[in-house]
């Protein structure tokens, strides 16, 4: 279910003037009675009278149990406190700290390994992502950092798993990993690779994305730090010096 097409309760106005009424079920058990198809993690009282916080993956929203509807957020006090943020803010630092302790699990042997810098970055991209291209360009000519990069061919960009497929069966993937990067195969003449051993390693490298939850391109674990998308200036800090470069 969407939760964005789930409208807001006129009543819900009505509902947070009045007085808490007796529930035959708790409040988990309405919600999940109502709305059985969210897949709910918790659900706990709010700051508002009436209103119970769900946290469903990465979603915030509340459920008023008495009009048994989901009501919208976000949920701000007078002072100009956003509840609601901060509560999104704390689930992706928990979410971030969660992908970091996956580190020491990731098949960096299948990776595209580049450079031998005292720096490690551990990157997920696709070929056709314009954002993972301009990080791509950062990188370029850096000796301070080892890279090993897991290709992640987003389904929006159509010809990206067969560059993919041209990378990971290419003797030099260090190569032809730039050669994708920088558009040199965006005429797609080139031969698609067939390989029942390409075929494998492209799944583990799709693997790893699913494994660290990551659905967006470009991410990246700069020196065991978590970055999403192309955040120079984040990844410079994370990388220090530049007296390697």
């Amino acid at each position: 279910m969407n939760l964005k097409t789930v409208g807001l309760c006129i009543s819900v106005i009505v509902l947070l003037a009045s007085t808490t009424l007796a529930f035959a079920v708790t409040p988990g058990e309405s919600l999940k009675k109502n709305f059985p198809n969210i897949p709910v993690d918790s659900i706990t009282p709010s700051n508002v009278s009436g209103l119970y916080e769900v946290i469903a993956g990465q979603q915030v929203f509340y459920y008023a149990p008495d009009a048994e509807c989901i009501v919208g957020g976000p949920i701000v006090t007078k002072e100009g406190k956003n509840l609601t943020k901060e509560k999104q803010q704390e689930l992706e630092q928990k979410r971030m700290a969660a992908m970091a302790l996956k580190i020491k699990d990731l098949p960096l042997d299948k990776a595209v390994k580049i450079g031998k810098g005292k720096n490690q970055v551990i990157e997920i991209t696709d070929p056709d992502c314009p954002y993972c291209r301009k990080a791509a360009e950062f990188f370029t000519g850096r000796k301070d950092v080892t890279k090993y990069v897991f290709l992640y061919p987003l389904d929006m960009h159509k010809q990206a798993e067969e560059k993919v497929r041209y990378i990971l069966c290419a003797k030099d993937k260090a190569k032809a990993y730039e050669q994708a990067m920088t558009g040199k195969l965006d005429d797609m003449k080139f031969k698609v690779c067939k390989d029942a051993s390409v075929d494998k390693l492209v799944k583990t490298h799709k693997d790893v994305a699913a494994q660290l939850g990551v659905t967006g391109t470009p991410f990246f674990f700069i020196n065991g730090r978590p970055v999403v998308g192309a955040d120079i200036p984040m990844i410079e800090r994370l990388l220090g010096s530049k007296d390697e470069k």
